[in-house]
């Protein structure tokens, strides 16, 4: 290796590979330039910032344990020292998971996704349906009070705002109609 020292007190070491390490002359700032072309960059607040080249994203990672990904289509990763992670996608959805299993993805529209860790989940539309997906049955809710079940086996149950009930067999055939 071959280390310079400038006449601004700034420090330049080159390996043979051809990385170079720069530290700044009050020694808070290191910038580690690999001969890959990736950039790692130590800042005076703890930051970490890894630049890799091939995949042109940033990682960053903060001093309190956070990481933040970002990827040159414009998509953001955060993970927080709890586990969860929160995904920012370019058209600006935006996915929650938590450590427990749990999932959270806010859509543009105003539309809602939650999946619980069993694997139920519940779908809230910006017009006020809500839907309901578990092993059992998919159900729709509407804003009027009108709820649509359909079961595993195809029963299909709405109940209408009304008091109205209608039953459908898995064939479709109303086995019940009560008004």
């Amino acid at each position: 290796k071959v280390e310079e020292v400038l006449t601004d007190g700034r420090r330049i070491i080159t390996f043979r590979n051809g990385t170079r390490k720069e530290i700044s002359a009050d020694k808070r700032m290191t910038t580690i330039s690999f001969f890959n072309g990736d950039v790692k960059k130590i800042m005076p607040d703890q930051r970490v910032i890894y630049y890799y080249a091939d995949a042109q994203a940033t990682h960053t990672a903060y001093p309190d344990g956070l990481e933040v990904l970002q990827f040159p289509n414009n998509q953001i990763e955060k993970r927080y020292p709890d586990g969860t992670q929160e995904i920012v996608f370019p058209d600006h959805t935006v996915k929650c998971l938590y450590s427990d299993g749990f999932k959270e993805t806010f859509f543009p529209d105003g539309t809602v996704v939650k999946v619980k860790k069993n694997g139920d989940k519940i779908v809230t539309f910006s017009n006020g349906q809500k839907e309901i997906h578990t092993l059992q049955f998919k159900r729709r809710e509407y804003p009027d009070g009108t709820v649509k079940t359909v079961y595993c086996n195809g029963r299909q149950e709405t109940k209408y705002s009304t008091g109205r009930v209608r039953i459908k067999d898995e064939e479709g055939n109303i086995i019940l109609d009560k008004k």
